[in-house]
């Protein structure tokens, strides 16, 4: 599934064919993803684009008359393409843009969405009770710390629930647990405020390093250029099963925590 680093290359790889300029024509193909496409969505025709946004894993489109609300799903991309390009057989939404590319939304599993929030309404229920952006500054070691105080819950799913931070998926949540020499399955309460401060630093720079790369590619993602991203290259440990810990040489461990694959080192995670 794309997540936050994915998402954001996307924004950027966008942002610059779409805000201040005018969607032409809005075509659905295809309305049945994750939720029915509404027909609301054709107030995007004709629109001048105000800004182009993300919102945790959540991609918002901003016009005069309210926001179009994108997730990717598990397969979706969202890319620019000349008009005399050929639509591909999952390409489900199209945006014909002023300047005569297409934006097109393709999902071959369709567990993406495309709706629609009108403006002046109260925030869409997807958005609602999102905790803080992980790279923003109300998301620090106090913080943190404070939130995970009385929660037994392991450690990973904490930082994956969305409503402690948004956008720390099981990749990169693996991965920031590995940086600040955490072990994935120890209870949130038990962290200590030098260890919350070691976590935030982690998960930031590791969201960082994979935006700047262009995400990570392990199977269907591929940026708004419909390249991969390479971030997987700098894995340490997701995916690295039995492979030697790129610290200690000791096999990396690999476990199951709240129904998801976790990538850990025994001996530089305490």
């Amino acid at each position: 599934m794309p997540e936050l680093p994915e998402v954001e290359t996307t924004r950027r790889g966008i942002k610059p064919h779409l805000v201040g300029k005018t969607i032409q024509q809005v075509t659905v193909h295809n309305p049945n993803l994750r939720w029915p496409v509404p027909t609301t969505i054709k107030a995007l025709q004709g629109a001048i684009v105000a800004s182009v946004t993300r919102r945790g894993k959540y991609l918002l489109v901003d016009v005069p008359a309210g926001t179009a609300i994108v997730h990717l799903g598990m397969s979706g991309s969202l890319r620019i393409s000349p008009a005399d390009e050929p639509r591909r057989k999952h390409d489900h939404i199209e945006l014909l843009l002023e300047s005569g590319d297409i934006l097109r939304f393709h999902d071959p599993r369709r567990f993406g969405c495309f709706l629609w929030a009108a403006a002046g309404e109260p925030p869409h229920k997807l958005l609602a009770s999102l905790g803080p952006e992980p790279l923003a500054n109300e998301f620090n070691a106090e913080y943190l710390f404070q939130a995970s105080r009385k929660r037994q819950v392991p450690i990973k799913n904490f930082i994956m629930n969305s409503q402690i931070v948004v956008g720390v998926g099981n990749i990169y949540a693996s991965e920031s647990l590995f940086m600040a020499g955490i072990r994935p399955a120890r209870a949130a309460k038990t962290l200590t405020r030098k260890q919350a401060e070691a976590l935030v630093e982690a998960i930031k720079l590791v969201l960082q390093r994979s935006i700047t790369q262009g995400g990570t590619t392990l199977r269907d993602f591929t940026n708004s250029d419909g390249n991969p991203g390479y971030f997987a290259q700098s894995l340490q440990v997701y995916g690295r099963t039995d492979e030697p810990c790129r610290k200690c040489r000791k096999p990396i461990k690999q476990s199951v925590i709240g129904q998801r694959s976790t990538f850990y080192c025994s001996h530089c995670q305490k």
